[in-house]
């Protein structure tokens, strides 16, 4: 008789812990690919906001007009997120020194209060930037081995099968060694999307990091010539 090696069949009939395993990688699987799709979503309007925000902000316009237009325009945007903060605490700083010398805001104190206001939003934008990275990173070097140890304990009980059965026939091994290697299948199409995943968005948090770097050096540079020393 033919036997049905199908991968369904396997998995239908396959033990109890194997069966988890292949559970747990699917789950993994599941929520690596919801991550991928909402970071890949995210990141891009990130970098589309980033360069319409860019265009802006050189374009002529004075920075309040820029910031009274980022509610509408840019709403929780990162680059318009990191300007909000340094511009915001440089005219707050301006506001308490006109009423306590004479208008003036030197250029120790001043610059280095817009210098740590730009350091937190960088930080905070970050954060929320590389949230949920960790999680494809994990999946990515976990996964083989969750599913290596399905194959392990599929073959295990593949030879206490044949030990008890004494029939060391190819049709006999066949299933059980099948159902086995389904759960290292698994952990490969479990692994491979997070790796590949977690180093394109890591390629492009890094330029994303740069470009928020740099943006922050020049509005030191355009604040430090509003400061008096």
């Amino acid at each position: 008789m033919t036997q049905d090696l199908s991968v369904i069949h396997l998995i239908l009939n396959a033990g109890l812990v194997v069966q988890g395993v292949l559970l747990l990688l699917l789950l993994l699987s599941v929520a690596s690919w919801a991550i991928i799709v909402g970071k890949w979503r995210f990141y891009s309007r990130t970098r589309q906001e980033a360069d319409a925000f860019t265009q802006l902000f050189w374009g002529g316009s004075d920075m309040d007009t820029v910031l009274a237009g980022i509610p509408q325009q840019f709403p929780n945007s990162v680059l318009p997120n990191i300007f909000q903060a340094g511009y915001r605490e440089f005219m707050r700083q301006r506001a308490e020194s006109a009423h306590h010398t004479e208008g003036k805001i030197t250029a120790g104190t001043g610059l280095e209060g817009v210098r740590r206001a730009l350091d937190a939003a960088f930080s905070r934008e970050m954060e929320r930037l590389s949230r949920h990275l960790a999680f494809l990173a994990t999946v990515g070097s976990t996964s083989p081995f969750i599913g290596l140890f399905g194959t392990v304990w599929g073959i295990m009980n593949a030879f206490q099968s044949i030990a008890l059965t004494h029939n060391t026939s190819l049709a006999a091994v066949a299933p059980g060694i099948a159902e086995a290697l389904v759960a290292t299948a698994f952990g490969l199409v479990a692994a491979i999307p997070a790796v590949v995943a977690y180093n394109k968005f890591t390629a492009d948090l890094k330029r994303m990091a740069s470009s928020m770097e740099q943006f922050s050096s020049e509005f030191l540079n355009i604040i430090s010539r509003h400061i008096k020393d």
